[in-house]
Formats: C-alpha cells, sequence, structure tokens
C-alpha cells in the first residue's frame, strides 16, 4: 500500500507503506527502522527498493535521526542517519529527501517553479513546537514562494483511532483556544480525539499555504496497510522502547 497525492509529481514522490520490502515477522515488510531489532540486512535492501523507485540509490538518500523536535537542515549532500532532524529542504535534484513514520504526519512540500523541497516529520509534539512553519521557512529562504508551494499530508493516526489523556489536550489549549477545534471528548470524561492531520492542516493554511492535499488515511486500522506505533504497543508487540516497524515518505525534484 502506498499514497501519491494530486499536487504533486507523482513521479518525484511517494507516501510508501508497509508492504513491498524483505522484512518478515513484525517488520513484514517495507521497514525503515534501523533502531529496531530488523536484520541489517533486510533494512539496507529496503531503502534500496525505495530508492529504486526514483531511479536513485540509497548513496542519494537524505535520512537523519529522527525525534519530536522542530529542527531543520538544508542538505545540500547525501546524509546517512547522522543529523539529528526532524525535516529538511534541498534544491540538489539528485538528492532524495525521506522521513520515517509509524502514526506521526509525513507532510511533503515542493515549489516546483523555484525549484525547492522539503520534508517534515510531524507528530503533535513537531507540530506544536513548529516543525512544518520552520521546514517553510528554510524553502522561503531558499528561494522558494509561498504562493507556490504545494504540500501532501500522507497517512498519519486519524481522529477516530488517537486518543489522548486531558494533560496534552490543555497543552495544546495554553499555546491557543483556537485548538478546541481539533478535540472530540471521549464519554469515560478522560480521554479525548485528537485530529493530527486537521491540526497540520490549519497550520499549513495559517502560513499561506493554500494548494494542499491530505489523504486522510489513517495509519492504525491493519487493513490500511500501514504500520503503526499505537497498534504494535496495544498487540504488545514492542520489547523494547524503538524496536518497531517504519514506513517511509519521500520526495525529489
Amino acid at each position: 500500500m502506498s499514497w501519491t497525492a494530486d499536487n504533486l509529481d507523482k513521479e518525484k514522490h511517494c507516501f510508501f507503506g508497509a508492504t513491498g520490502g524483505v522484512s518478515v515477522g513484525k517488520y513484514t515488510s517495507l521497514n525503515t527502522n534501523l533502531s529496531s531489532c530488523d536484520k541489517p540486512e533486510n533494512l539496507r535492501r529496503n531503502f534500496e527498493i525505495i530508492a529504486a523507485h526514483f531511479n536513485k540509490t540509497p548513496e542519494n538518500m537524505v535520512t537523519f535521526r529522527q525525534g519530536v523536535t522542530a529542527n531543520v537542515i538544508y542538505a545540500e549532500q547525501p546524509t546517512w542517519f547522522k543529523i539529528y532532524a526532524d525535516g529538511a529542504v534541498t534544491t540538489k535534484s539528485e538528492l532524495l529527501l525521506g522521513i520515517k513514520t509509524a502514526d506521526c504526519a509525513p507532510v511533503l512540500l515542493a515549489d516546483y517553479k523555484h525549484g525547492v523541497i522539503g520534508v517534515a516529520h510531524a507528530g503533535w509534539r513537531g507540530a506544536y513546537k513548529g516543525i512544518v512553519q520552520n521546514v517553510i521557512n528554510l524553502m522561503l529562504e531558499h528561494g522558494a514562494k509561498t504562493e507556490d508551494i504545494a504540500a501532501a499530508i500522507g497517512p498519519c493516526m486519524q481522529q477516530k483511532s488517537f486518543a489522548v489523556k486531558d494533560d496534552m489536550r490543555q497543552e495544546l489549549l495554553q499555546a491557543s483556544a483556537a485548538n478546541e477545534q481539533y478535540f472530540t471528548a471521549d464519554g469515560d470524561g478522560v480521554h479525548f480525539y485528537f485530529d493530527l492531520s486537521g491540526y497540520v492542516e490549519t497550520q499549513l493554511q495559517n502560513i499561506g499555504i493554500q494548494n494542499i492535499a491530505n489523504c486522510r488515511i489513517d495509519t492504525y486500522p491493519p487493513q490500511n496497510g500501514y504500520f503503526s506505533y499505537r497498534r504494535n504497543t496495544h498487540l504488545n508487540l514492542i520489547a523494547a522502547s524503538k524496536d518497531y516497524p517504519t514506513q517511509y515518505s519521500c520526495i525529489c525534484l
């Protein structure tokens, strides 16, 4: 399973799903989490498969160690999981930008007119800290124009699956009372359901991006064909904190 956005060049981007790789067991099959206990040779082959989709190799890839930060890098050359960041921008056509996710929102951005692309790993914490804004700011610094940027929000955990406690809700409400619109109350009075992709989409709109595709595909249901950290947690499949599979989203010029 994979998804491509109508507003981005279909030959130059892809939100990959869980299928199409060589990993087995709980990592089946296109796992991209180098921190997992998957076999290194399987992970390498999966990245080869992803890069080949764009007629490139892993040596063309810009990958980084992700967290929940708002850190963004400008990429002039390939890098292989050495830099700590959650977003990247480039103007280099030979590079392939990518991010791994397993419930967080992957955001791909492109200004084809001015030759600038970007990626953002937007979990709720990263989005709250400004990762999307920071990626777009860096795109603008390298020649992009707000009115020419197209943005696509890929598969992530949707509101009906994203139950959170009130402490998370209160944190977002302290930032802005308008964030109440992204929460619906659960009947237990303790939990709320959060609309992550809607939250990210509004951030893009507030920045001035008008050309937005939001797929609204939920990563949590297994039949949808995506890895989900929360689903694996509920199934007791995570033996160590970083031992879970992730999918990959990529864009190039």
